[in-house]
Parts: C-alpha cells; sequence; structure tokens
C-alpha cells in the first residue's frame, strides 16, 4: 500500500491553487477607472479570500459574439455585449475556516462561475441573476452547513456606477473625494442574502425534491450605487479587515476613513499598500486573511 506523503500533497495542492489566483494582467483596464486588489493571506497561495477579475473585452471575444448575435438577429444581446467593453466584473469571496483544505471551496466557485458567466454571455449578452441561483443551490447539495462562502459580485460602469449582488458579505464602502469622507450608504436600502450554500433557493424549481427545515432563500436581487464621481474610491473588502485580533480590532470603522484622507490623490496600487501597511501597523499581524479591492474614478 502506497504511502501518502503529506508534504507533497500540500505542495500540489498549493501550485493547484496559485493557478487560479488572479494575475496581474487580468485586472481591469477600463477607461475612467483606476482598480487594484490584493489578499494579505495567513498560508500564502492558498487562503480563505478569492478575487476573479472580469475586464470582459480581455477575457472574452466580445466583438465574435456580438458578430455571432447579429447574424440571429438577438439584437438585445448584441447590445449587452457592447455595453460590457465599458464595464468590468469582480467578485470577491471569502470562506468560512482557515484551513488549507478550506480553499477547495473557492476552487469550486472559481470554475463554476468562469463556466457560468462564458455561457451566459453567448446566451444572454449579460451574467445573470440565475447563474448565482444555482451556484447558491449546488453550493448548498454539496457543502456541510458549517463550510460556507459570503461573496460578492459587482459590474463596475466607466460612469462610475456599480450594481452588485451581496451574499453574506461586507457591504462595499465609497469614500468621497468632494466630502473628504466615507459616504452612508446605510439609508439606500441595500440588500445582503445568506451566504452561499446555506439556504437552498426558493426559486429553484426543483427545491420541492429536497426540503429544507430553515427554509428558502429569497431570490437574489440588485443593488444599485451611482454616486462615485471624479476622484471617489469605491473599497471592497473582506472581513479580515473587520475582525483582527478575534475581533478587538475594526480596521474599516477605527481606521480607513482617516488612511483614505492621506492617501486618497494617490493610484490605486499605491492606495492599497498604504492601507495595508497602516492596517499592519494598527492591527498587528492579521489572523484572517484579509483582502481589499480599491476602484478609484478618474
Amino acid at each position: 500500500m502506497e504511502i501518502i506523503d503529506n508534504q507533497n500533497e500540500i505542495i500540489n495542492f498549493q501550485k493547484i491553487a496559485k493557478n487560479i489566483q488572479p494575475s496581474p494582467g487580468e485586472i481591469p483596464d477600463i477607461i475612467g477607472l483606476d482598480i487594484y486588489g490584493e489578499t494579505i493571506s495567513l498560508l500564502g497561495e492558498v487562503c480563505g479570500d478569492h478575487i476573479i477579475y472580469l475586464d470582459f473585452k480581455k477575457r472574452f471575444n466580445l466583438d465574435e459574439r456580438i458578430k455571432q448575435a447579429d447574424l440571429t438577429d438577438r439584437i438585445e444581446v448584441s447590445n449587452r455585449l457592447k455595453q460590457l467593453k465599458n464595464k468590468a466584473g469582480i467578485l470577491l469571496s471569502d470562506v468560512s475556516g482557515h484551513s488549507i483544505t478550506d480553499y477547495l471551496l473557492n476552487a469550486m466557485l472559481h470554475q463554476a462561475f468562469l463556466v457560468g458567466a462564458n455561457y451566459e454571455l453567448s446566451l444572454y449578452g449579460e451574467i445573470t441573476l440565475d447563474l448565482f441561483e444555482t451556484i447558491n443551490q449546488r453550493f448548498h447539495k454539496s457543502s456541510s452547513i458549517d463550510k460556507f462562502i459570503t461573496m460578492i459580485y459587482g459590474e463596475i460602469h466607466n460612469n462610475g456606477d456599480f450594481r452588485f449582488v451581496s451574499a453574506g458579505h461586507p457591504l462595499p464602502l465609497i469614500f468621497s473625494n468632494e466630502w473628504n469622507r466615507v459616504v452612508n450608504i446605510d439609508d439606500l436600502n441595500l440588500t445582503s442574502y445568506p451566504p452561499i450554500g446555506t439556504l437552498p433557493s426558493e426559486s429553484n424549481i426543483d427545491k420541492e425534491l429536497s426540503g429544507n427545515l430553515l427554509g428558502f432563500k429569497e431570490r437574489y436581487s440588485i443593488n444599485n450605487l451611482n454616486v462615485m464621481g471624479k476622484g471617489d474610491i469605491l473599497v471592497l473588502f473582506t472581513d479580515g479587515f473587520m475582525e483582527t485580533r478575534n475581533g478587538e480590532c475594526n480596521y474599516i470603522a477605527e481606521k480607513l476613513e482617516r488612511q483614505l484622507i492621506k492617501v486618497k490623490h494617490l493610484k490605486a496600487r499605491d492606495i492599497f499598500l498604504s492601507i495595508k501597511e497602516d492596517f499592519i501597523n494598527y492591527c498587528g499581524t492579521p489572523d484572517d486573511d484579509a483582502t481589499m479591492i480599491i476602484i478609484k474614478k478618474v
């Protein structure tokens, strides 16, 4: 019987994880926007946070899809595809747990989302909420009750509009360049749904075949933020920035705004790096993976 080499298995797992990490070239290049994001990871390449960037015009052959839609008189699909040239999609997820193998859930989400996105762009010319309903239902079937994923997926237009869906994830923040502060968005009635996989989808056609004692998740809806002007900064992040030192240090609430005031004039990458340094200096060595994505309107 062959003895499993645990160390080699871990190294192999890390190689697989590295291959689905976003490369610098995947960061969207959209006129009017400056975007940069990074994860402060506890375990190197393998971590509980994950980013997927969609620069639609770089990742997908939009022109060929538009051509095919026009040839088949699918005018609405063609128009939606054309709009994607001025947009970027960003998915940020956070798996419960800190072990190396917890990253498997992120790998599953990565593949499911990109396969679904490719299919939906060809069929509908956009990524629909049905994709996330399907992903939620699949994860509910295949993951245990104590293993789940919080997720935010949004599309940012170069005019500053941000449309997103949130599944148990911290809501984004907007820093106003004009007012020199973080804008209060609490009165915008933004909606966040349960984490991916915790409840089956109410809209799933097969829901009657798998009853659930805890009930069902309502159908996802889209949140809209359209308050970004020149110099404003949209911030996406995971709860590692809010719960360091066993929840004693909340950098987002206690320090982020002051740091943004100091560095708002910088490029997105430099803004992130300054926040990363300030975060570690203020909260100490993180005890959870922490990810932040900076989107600056220029």
